[in-house]
């Protein structure tokens, strides 16, 4: 088994770009750099480290042994957080973790119910990823599929909204017709999001509007139907500030939203059944009268 504490010399060598610098980030003398890497190279039987005048640079092995030793270093360093509990790494997707949970972390942070919280805010794809390889312990998602070993809840009902500029026509049309939406050019958010799957479900006979352009996240959704490049569908906490501020109007859709979720993973008999911040989740929902349908 390759030493943990050599590849993290190894790593941390090679980001700093210097022995002094790696020992002084490590908080090691140099000479035991020079040691942990001597041990490393003879234990991998190649040279990992070329070194010349502008510093410490990895060789072709080292290149291909990289990308490991930072994944091994970095679980490694988070099954230790975990054993000392200091910290829940929370992962989300992008519309959750940026419009839903910072005001829920800081007042789960401000009860002092756990040392440290890490928010890793990612697509819904790259979140349920991070919890199934253990990068994060806790995942709230836009869409979640059942899997072993693994516990899920539904956390709160989140409706999406049709948004237009406030001059369009759609605006105060009153009620709105899926047939009438479906006739105008649609903007696209996030791929991987699950909105495509309900949108044909919703739109059913009728057909889900052109996407006309694909913008990868729900900001510039938003900033592309205030300058009248398309109309959007999203979820209706995305738009809560630019209802308020009157730059863009949020049409209802009857019927059309998304359970949220959130999961981690099944610790068995030994530890809490719900995390702390799952909890604190389920609480604040509860309390918001948010309850998940």
């Amino acid at each position: 088994m390759l030493n943990p504490t050599w590849l993290k010399t190894l790593v941390t060598l090679l980001r700093e770009g210097s022995f002094q610098r790696a020992a002084k980030r490590l908080g090691i003398a140099q000479p035991t750099v020079s040691l942990h890497l001597k041990k490393l190279e003879e234990q991998v039987g190649a040279q990992l480290v070329e070194r010349g005048r502008a510093g410490c640079r990895p060789t072709a092995r080292a290149e291909l042994l990289l990308p490991y030793a930072e994944q091994l270093v970095m679980l490694n360093e988070r099954a230790l957080q975990a054993l000392r509990a200091e910290v829940e790494r929370v992962g989300a997707s992008s519309n959750v973790g940026t419009y839903l949970l910072p005001p829920l972390i800081r007042t789960f942070l401000d009860d002092g119910r756990v040392g440290q919280l890490e928010l890793n805010v990612a697509s819904n794809p790259d979140t349920v990823s991070k919890l199934l390889t253990g990068e994060i312990d806790i995942a709230v998602t836009e869409w979640w599929e059942p899997v072993p070993g693994f516990i899920s809840r539904p956390w709160r009902y989140e409706p999406l909204v049709l948004i237009v500029p406030a001059e369009h026509e759609l605006a105060h049309a009153g009620a709105i017709s899926l047939e009438h939406i479906s006739g105008f050019d649609m903007l696209g958010g996030e791929p991987g999001s699950g909105t495509g799957r309900l949108l044909t479900a919703y739109f059913g006979k009728h057909g889900v509007p052109r996407v006309s352009m694909h913008l990868g996240n729900t900001e510039a959704v938003k900033e592309a139907v205030k300058a009248g490049l398309g109309i959007s569908i999203v979820l209706a906490s995305a738009v809560a500030r630019e209802v308020q501020d009157g730059s863009l109007c949020a049409v209802p859709l009857q019927g059309l939203g998304k359970q949220l979720m959130v999961a981690w993973r099944d610790r068995g008999f030994r530890r809490p059944a719900m995390p702390k911040f799952v909890h604190h989740l389920m609480e604040s929902t509860i309390g918001a009268g948010r309850l998940s349908q």
